[in-house]
């Protein structure tokens, strides 16, 4: 799940942005399987119940990320150049950046994300925390090519992509994304990435299906928003949440099961579903710490540094452009 979706975003997207929802979800829903992305999970209503996922008992990636973060905070100061950029790709709530801005010597911070209202938001948040620090809020996606503020430029360069989302790409669109993010920061930048591990498979089955229903009403609310946006008629009650470990490619699996023959429409398309169908809404790859630098050695970087918790649940990556 991707913990840079912003908190608050406006459910209301701009015409190109609802066009482009329209775009996918109908293109989508109509390969075979079906499936829809993961990045339209995040309207208002899903982004507070991605927020309240963190929260639970089962779901260690936040907590588990943030208390590395902490501990690992001198460590990580050690190797930053001072004075600094800070590049966050997908910036959302603050609190692990914070982690960063508190322990290291940063003089810029710049969020990317694609929601602007929000990240403006958020930078005004932390210009009043951080006086000295210059923050530079940038509307583009992260995941293709953007220009970096001008104020910047003389500045060491420092990625950050934290939380995990880092595996809900397939391994090829991580390489790719990591090989722009290098190109974006440019010649001698570092980046920190955060990278869920494989481990028990019941704690990962646990941490995608909790007790109290929340991952399965943030999956469903896929249908409420096609329902609200997109004027679809899906019937909530016939579809289930289900998230299974793929073993062989290592990764959690989100789906939306249909429980019954059935025809939605949508945008004046049908779309039919049989007993036991499934779209495919998410992916979550788990690495272990040799295929995660595998994967940033194909990308162009080399790890520097790399830490866990503990019980080595969760690791955060240190990288230099290669």
């Amino acid at each position: 799940m991707n913990v840079h979706a912003p908190a608050l975003a406006d459910a209301h997207l701009p015409d190109e942005q609802t066009s482009a929802f329209a775009r996918d979800a109908v293109d989508d829903l109509s390969q075979h399987p079906k499936r829809l992305s993961p990045k339209y999970f995040y309207d208002a209503a899903g982004s507070e119940l991605f927020e309240a996922i963190t929260r639970l008992p089962e779901y260690y990636p936040t907590r588990t990320e943030l208390g590395i973060l902490r501990d690992k905070s001198r460590e990580i100061a050690a190797i930053i150049p001072d004075g600094a950029a800070l590049i966050e790709f997908g910036a959302g709530a603050t609190t692990k950046v914070r982690v960063l801005l508190e322990n290291c010597a940063f003089d810029a911070y710049v969020p990317v994300d694609i929601s602007g209202d929000f990240i403006r938001a958020q930078a005004e948040a932390l210009r009043r925390d951080f006086p000295a620090l210059a923050v530079y809020p940038l509307a583009a996606d992260f995941t293709a090519p953007f220009t970096l503020p001008g104020a910047i430029a003389k500045m060491p360069k420092v990625g950050f992509f934290p939380g995990s989302t880092i595996g809900n790409f397939e391994p090829d669109e991580a390489c790719r994304f990591l090989r722009s993010a290098r190109e974006i920061l440019g010649k001698g930048a570092q980046m920190i990435v955060g990278a869920d591990l494989e481990k028990d498979e019941r704690v990962l089955f646990d941490a995608y299906n909790d007790a109290a229903g929340v991952t399965a009403r943030f999956n469903l609310n896929l249908l409420v928003r096609m329902n609200r946006e997109l004027g679809g008629n899906f019937d909530l009650s016939a579809f289930t949440h289900r998230a299974v470990y793929n073993r062989e490619r290592h990764r959690i699996e989100m789906h939306l099961i249909s429980k019954k023959s059935q025809s939605v429409r949508m945008l004046g398309t049908s779309f039919s579903f049989r007993p036991g169908e499934s779209i495919h809404t998410e992916n979550s790859y788990k690495y272990s710490i040799n295929r995660f630098a595998a994967l940033a050695r194909k990308s162009g970087w080399k790890v520097r540094e790399s830490w866990t918790d503990r019980a080595k649940m969760f690791s955060v990556h240190a990288m230099t452009a290669e």
